[in-house]
């Protein structure tokens, strides 16, 4: 079994759901990642559960 690790930076856009386009990176509000992002801090880690495992964030940055 491989361990892969992915240490790509992406940029999401927290959006209303009707505004969602994963391609432009901006998630639903309701996505299981935007819901686990909500009302974290700069420096937070992060680990959401998704249908195909575990992904592992770390926030580098926040903007309004």
């Amino acid at each position: 079994q491989r361990q892969m690790c992915i240490r790509d930076r992406m940029t999401y856009t927290i959006v209303a759901e009707h505004e969602a386009n994963l391609r432009e990176g901006k998630l639903a509000i309701g996505t299981p990642i935007a819901k686990a992002l909500l009302g974290r801090k700069k420096g937070d880690r992060v680990d959401v559960e998704v249908p195909a495992g575990t992904i592992h964030f770390e926030i580098l940055d926040i903007s309004i």
